[in-house]
């Protein structure tokens, strides 16, 4: 179990500390809905975690079999509807792999990537589009 506590600073922000780092970082509400958008919102780390949770889950894959990834990029769009309540439609992902990943290796880290525990844990509604570049 890893612990998070979370304190409402006021303002539509929170501050979070990752209890076993004590890393913190900061929430605010969105410009779309009263906020300042001046810092990651709620459902912008959730976009983010898909993000992060592929690349850590195909660097896993990676290091098992030798291959490097390094330098590989993801690109999350998280798009939110209001309809029939406020909630996260749809969080596109672009992965730009890094250079020298052989071919036959492309469908595992793929199928690594989409099997990351944030994307297994998306409710079934949340459209989740994946595309991955290869140079």
């Amino acid at each position: 179990m890893v612990k998070t506590n979370i304190i409402y600073e006021g303002q539509l922000r929170c501050s979070l500390t990752h209890e076993p780092s004590g890393t913190v970082i900061r929430t605010d509400a969105p410009k779309d809905n009263m906020g300042r958008g001046e810092a990651f919102s709620p459902t912008d780390l959730v976009a983010a975690a898909l993000g992060s949770c592929m690349l850590t889950i195909m660097g896993i894959a990676a290091a098992k079999h030798n291959i490097d990834i390094k330098g590989t990029k993801v690109e999350v769009s998280k798009e939110m509807i209001t309809a029939p309540v406020r909630r996260i439609g749809s969080i596109s992902v672009i992965l730009h792999m890094a250079p020298g990943i052989p071919q036959d290796k492309r469908s595992m880290l793929e199928a690594a990537a989409q099997s990351c525990p944030v994307h297994k844990s998306l409710h079934p509604d949340v459209q989740t589009p994946i595309q991955f570049i290869y140079p």
